[in-house]
């Protein structure tokens, strides 16, 4: 896990800037299958955006908080109801983004 530092941050959260969401977080809340789902997520992009839809039972600070302490995966930036996300993927050859974080 890479702990960021300021200049790294804003360097994700430009790069997260004009991405969709990629999750979003209804009714049915967090789960361990939804957790999983994004690990598996991660292992592909390594940066993407999660929203939470009006429905849910679930805040900003509770779905942070449950992230970050069942996962590897940080939370870069919270933005109302959404949430950009960055973890070092596993397979070398999709670690474009924490490759670059690295250097910063």
């Amino acid at each position: 896990m890479i702990e960021l530092r300021g200049k790294q941050k804003r360097y994700l959260r430009a790069s997260a800037h004009d991405m969709r969401p990629l999750f979003s977080i209804g009714k049915q809340g967090m789960t361990e299958n939804w957790l999983d789902q994004l690990g598996d997520a991660i292992d592909k992009r390594e940066l993407f955006k999660v929203n939470i839809l009006p429905n849910s039972d679930v805040t900003v600070a509770e779905l942070k908080e449950f992230i970050e302490a069942n996962s590897d995966i940080q939370v870069v930036q919270s933005i109302g109801h959404t949430l950009v996300l960055f973890g070092e993927s596993n397979d070398k050859d999709r670690r474009h983004y924490s490759a670059e974080v690295r250097h910063i």
